[in-house]
């Protein structure tokens, strides 16, 4: 019987997420389409720093047999500083991650047909990995298309201005997109002294160096922007549009989350303000406050995740969903009681694609994570954005500012959202004439977005096209 030789093995492809579970969840939904209608195998090398990893596994052992996972040994990050940046946290626990990542890649290299890898738009480092073994490195880039555009003029914008983005006194303007106020950037780019702005603009200068970028968004969501990028500059890697790239909600665990969904189908249609700020997301004390007597003010039906709050950081809980308190001390004193017969509030976890699909939602309140903002699109739900950290305003800027399907939510001069301003817009989304504005916009994307996934759909086009270079892979 003749040898079946690695050629003929069927074509293999890393990935390599970034810590955090926003990261991972697109990048497992990408193997999934990788497996199912390209019939590749694929294996996630996921770097750790320690942290307790029992959503990831759970989430991960409901895969496919063909895509499979190793949590790389964990780092020790205890040299760093309590109040060390998130960026930081991430890169280091992926630098000192090199090592065994590359003892993994030589396992699969020996053993299947690798043919690409594919990283996270902070894994830049795995390119020279990737290289040793003679294979091109994609970034998955989980993110707008309009954050990207800022990372590709980030060096030129570098050495045209010498003041801190924030304080330019015009918006800036990129190609094909909204302008955007440099107060409303990621927060990796607000101190241009700071050690992580300088590694992100060290990282911006490699981004070229990337075969192709895949971007979990899709034409119709930026037209202009995505035109701008694909014309691009000599030098410049192709770019592909393949969201949106969401959890479909099957793989969630209903028990867990029923309580919510019996009582949304007892909510008449479209009634009910869904609030919840994401698995990294947490207020402080006076603005979860203010959001609770808002809500209360506003006589609105709403479904509220809470969580207890933290003074130090929004992204305090950004690689571990767990809840150290009690939330529920932390309301307004009687809130609960006075608002039982129009709100539930559920502590720290619901199911929130199946909240979000279901009838009875008619608004949702929440922080601009791209997945959430991706999940809400596909079912259609208005939004009130009240951005909290990372790139979460530039979302806030385009969801609010060119796709006008949300209304953000404006601070007062302590930094906080006001519970005037909470009721306004929580009736203005649930029964205003502006709310049926956002809602009709909305319908739109959901529509455009079905389009971009069906089988000749721009986004399911432009994945086959990086499978097919991938399939052509010759080692």
């Amino acid at each position: 019987m003749a040898t079946i030789t690695k050629q003929q093995k069927t074509p293999h492809v890393a990935i390599v997420p970034t810590p955090g579970i926003g990261h991972l969840v697109p990048l497992v939904e990408l193997a999934k389409r990788l497996v199912l209608r390209h019939n590749f195998l694929v294996t996630l090398l996921i770097p750790t720093d320690g942290s307790p990893m029992i959503q990831h596994k759970a989430f991960l052992e409901a895969l496919p047999n063909s895509i499979s996972s190793i949590f790389l040994p964990p780092v020790n990050l205890d040299d760093l500083p309590e109040d060390v940046k998130i960026e930081t946290r991430i890169a280091l626990t992926l630098t000192r991650s090199l090592p065994a990542l590359r003892d993994s890649f030589k396992v699969l290299a020996e053993s299947t047909r690798l043919v690409a890898a594919v990283v996270d738009l902070l894994a830049l480092e795995v390119f020279d990995v990737a290289k040793e073994f003679g294979i091109s490195s994609y970034i998955f880039f989980c993110t707008t298309a309009m954050a990207l555009s800022f990372v590709f003029h980030l060096p030129e914008l570098d050495e045209t201005f010498t003041c801190e983005f924030r304080d330019l006194p015009e918006p800036i303007k990129l190609p094909g997109c909204v302008p955007i106020h440099g107060s409303d950037l990621a927060d990796g780019f607000q101190d241009r002294k700071n050690e992580v702005y300088k590694a992100i603009l060290q990282m911006a200068k490699q981004y070229p160096l990337a075969a192709g970028i895949m971007v979990n968004s899709f034409l119709d969501l930026e037209p202009g922007c995505f035109k701008a990028l694909m014309e691009g500059k000599e030098g410049w890697p192709p770019v592909y549009p393949v969201g949106p790239l969401v959890q479909s909600g099957s793989d969630m665990n209903a028990v867990e989350g029923s309580e919510c969904l019996r009582w949304l189908d007892k909510q008449p249609n479209s009634s009910v303000l869904f609030v919840s700020f994401g698995s990294g997301g947490t207020l402080s004390h006076e603005q979860l406050n203010e959001l609770a007597l808002g809500l209360e003010m506003s006589g609105q039906r709403f479904l509220w995740v809470v969580r207890s709050p933290h003074e130090k950081a929004a992204n305090a809980n950004y690689f571990s969903v767990q809840s150290i308190k009690d939330p529920f001390p932390f309301l307004p004193d009687g809130f609960l009681e006075r608002t039982k017969e129009v709100g539930l509030v559920v502590p720290s976890w619901a199911p929130q694609v199946q909240i979000l699909k279901h009838a009875s939602t008619g608004g949702f309140l929440f922080h601009c994570g791209w997945n959430s903002t991706l999940e809400s699109i596909l079912h259609g739900v208005p939004l009130i954005a009240l951005p909290l950290y990372a790139d979460q305003r530039v979302s806030s800027v385009l969801l609010a500012d060119d796709l006008k399907v949300a209304f953000r939510v404006k601070v007062n001069d302590k930094g906080l959202v006001g519970h005037k301003d909470i009721a306004n817009y929580a009736r203005g989304i649930i029964e205003g004439e502006e709310g049926k504005l956002l809602k009709s916009k909305m319908k739109a994307l959901k529509n455009a977005a079905e389009r971009a996934l069906s089988q000749d759909g721009s986004s399911t086009k432009s994945l086959a096209e990086v499978a097919q270079i991938w399939m052509s892979h010759k080692e």
